[in-house]
């Protein structure tokens, strides 16, 4: 199953909203065929490590990281695959929580094929959090990106400074590939007027969408997102009391300005901020700053994944901290990972139960 795990990240950001699906067929104590699901609307992953074992999948054992699905959509019910192949048992991590898609366990079972469930199952909810999290909370899965000092300072007040590495970048990149929309505050917006592309990794299968959570609607007609709007889309989130000139001015140059409600402190409410997103099939969010936004997400307790990218450097008081104690909130989150990003170190902490 950990190899079935293992193959399913070749899908990320080619398969989303689907989820990412490894599988693994073994016969006689060997491995005799793999698949993953490599691209949205391509075979499933089940269906391609059947077709690498052939006549050899007869009375083996299928493990697969998600419950086979049973409904006809880009492609034919995975289930009925697994059963014309002749697998004798089928090892399953997790079940699906779709509700078009699920049931395929039982499918198996009235078929006679032995069925065990839940092998791995806590990796394999982790690794699709992203999937599962919309589905079971009704709003989209927010990851929030900070790029830090070991002493916690994002930058310098109200300078555009880089504290990690290149290592660092280009995985950002990569992350930014696999989401529906990158989100940044209005003040960020302006002061680094950054652009919110993919361009040091692989694109994913589409370009996601630039969100800035600007009240004022005071986005720059000048700036990077705003020139490049009419290629890839770039949203405003806005109050209801933003000036209409300035929210006409942005819609004339290609960005689209979505209304939400304020919070009692002025601030954009960004449960119902996320609810909109939700409602124009955005699912995934990237939060990339600034350090307000952040905050914001964390004492609302809307942040379901947490990455941090920790420099080994010191900032000191001159730096803007990440997480400012006037911001005090319960973030129910938990280290899932630690690795290496260059010189730096990429922390990854996910939503418990």
């Amino acid at each position: 199953m950990r190899r079935a795990l293992d193959l399913a990240e070749v899908g990320w950001g080619r398969v989303h909203p689907n989820p990412l699906v490894g599988a693994v067929v073994v016969r006689d104590g060997l491995i005799v065929g793999e698949g993953a699901h490599r691209e949205f609307g391509g075979a499933h992953a089940e269906v391609e490590a059947l077709r690498v074992a052939g006549d050899r999948a007869r009375g083996a054992t299928l493990y697969v990281s998600l419950e086979p699905c049973v409904h006809h959509g880009k492609t034919p019910p995975c289930a009925d695959a697994v059963v014309r192949a002749g697998v004798r048992r089928v090892v399953i991590a997790t079940a699906d929580p779709y509700p078009m898609a699920r049931g395929g366990a039982d499918r198996l079972r009235e078929a006679g094929i032995e069925v065990t469930l839940g092998v791995e199952e806590a990796a394999a909810r982790l690794q699709n959090a992203m999937f599962f999290g919309p589905i079971e909370r009704g709003r989209p899965f927010v990851a929030l990106k900070f790029g830090m000092t070991l002493d916690a300072r994002l930058g310098r007040e109200g300078e555009s400074t880089r504290v990690t590495g290149p290592e660092a970048e280009a995985e950002v990149h990569r992350l930014r590939s696999g989401f529906d929309a990158i989100l940044i505050g209005g003040r960020t917006a302006r002061i680094d007027d950054p652009r919110l592309t993919v361009r040091l990794a692989a694109p994913g299968r589409v370009p996601p969408v630039r969100v800035v959570a600007d009240a004022a609607a005071d986005l720059p007609l000048s700036g990077a997102l705003v020139m490049g709007a009419r290629e890839t889309p770039v949203r405003v989130l806005a109050g209801a009391g933003a000036p209409a000139d300035r929210v006409e001015a942005l819609e004339a140059a290609g960005v689209r300005v979505i209304r939400c409600d304020l919070a009692e402190d002025g601030r954009l409410d960004l449960a119902d901020a996320l609810r909109r997103l939700g409602g124009m099939d955005v699912r995934t969010v990237l939060c990339e700053g600034g350090g307000r936004l952040g905050a914001a997400l964390l004492r609302n307790d809307l942040v379901d994944r947490l990455l941090l990218f920790v420099a080994p450097s010191l900032m000191g008081d001159r730096g803007v901290p990440a997480f400012p104690v006037r911001e005090q909130g319960r973030a129910r989150l938990s280290l899932t990972g630690i690795r290496a990003a260059g010189v730096d170190t990429m922390l990854t902490l996910d939503r418990g139960a």
